[in-house]
């Protein structure tokens, strides 16, 4: 099934790496596309809901993080020396926590109230005083919180080097990452009616927005470690620690907020169980 589906991608798309990553952008940023546009049917998705997609969203991002960039970081792309990998995830969360300080934490935006740092230092969000400056820092901050995503897809089909038996691992991340682009895309559109887009079209417009980074992320991705090959273990590296930086800083605690832990701690492990499913079959 693996080399029969690999095959299949690069007749359509031919074999040059950097094209294979904006066939995988593209895709990726569709399934965000999918997610954002539910809100136009699925008129008032429940808290409950949100925080169980977002828990599926979390695990499959958490698990490929490793099978997917830690665990060849090391073993293929290093000779099995972690050092390059995990100074590549220090970087990844370093960046992502820096980058998140200029634009407002995802918690607020998702759910209309501040997190608690915030909240004990008397803060409030641009949206209460200004609705279009709040919504344009709202864009911001979930752009910034897919960068990882595109990112990792890049690096992933840059590793591949084109070459049809090593795609397998590039197509699970790509798989992977566009499943879990549906119930993000969802929760932004939400987010957007939340501040203050009651127009469900906007509102999905402002999901699609934010996936739309995927892309040259994902092209830029390539471009680097194709270019520059010895940068591999630490952009595979870095693209895994951006993403679990998100997941623990944003993710999880945006699920256990509300009520619904449960729900969302199943949701995490079937998004686990998913990805490894994909990484095993496409993969192996």
């Amino acid at each position: 099934m693996a080399i029969e589906l690999s095959e299949a991608f690069v007749r359509l798309v031919g074999h040059s790496p950097v094209i294979q990553a904006l066939a995988g952008g593209l895709v990726i940023a569709f399934m965000n596309l999918l997610g954002a546009s539910l809100v136009l049917v699925w008129r008032n998705p429940s808290e409950r809901a949100l925080d169980g997609m977002l828990g599926f969203a979390a695990g499959v991002m958490l698990a490929a993080a490793f099978t997917s960039l830690i665990i060849p970081g090391i073993e293929q792309y290093s000779g099995g020396n972690p050092i390059p990998t995990l100074i590549g995830v220090g970087l990844g969360a370093l960046f992502l926590d820096r980058a998140d300080k200029l634009v407002p934490h995802a918690h607020y935006l998702l759910t209309g109230r501040p997190r608690s740092d915030a909240a004990k230092q008397g803060q409030t969000h641009p949206i209460s005083e200004d609705r279009l400056s709040g919504l344009v820092l709202f864009i911001l901050a979930i752009t910034l919180h897919n960068m990882p995503e595109g990112l990792a897809v890049g690096v992933g089909f840059g590793a591949a080097g084109g070459a049809v038996d090593q795609l397998g691992g590039a197509l699970s991340l790509m798989f992977a990452i566009g499943l879990q682009n549906i119930p993000e895309g969802l929760a932004v559109s939400v987010a957007a009616i939340n501040a203050g887009l009651d127009r469900r079209l906007y509102a999905a417009i402002a999901g699609i927005r934010a996936g739309a980074v995927e892309i040259p992320l994902a092209v830029l991705g390539a471009l680097a470690v194709s270019t520059v090959e010895p940068l591999l273990p630490y952009a595979m590296g870095f693209a895994a620690g951006a993403m679990l930086f998100v997941i623990s800083d944003e993710i999880i605690p945006e699920t256990h907020r509300s009520g619904y832990e449960r729900v969302a701690t199943l949701g995490l492990l079937a998004g686990v169980i998913i990805m490894i499913y994909l990484d095993i079959a496409l993969a192996g």
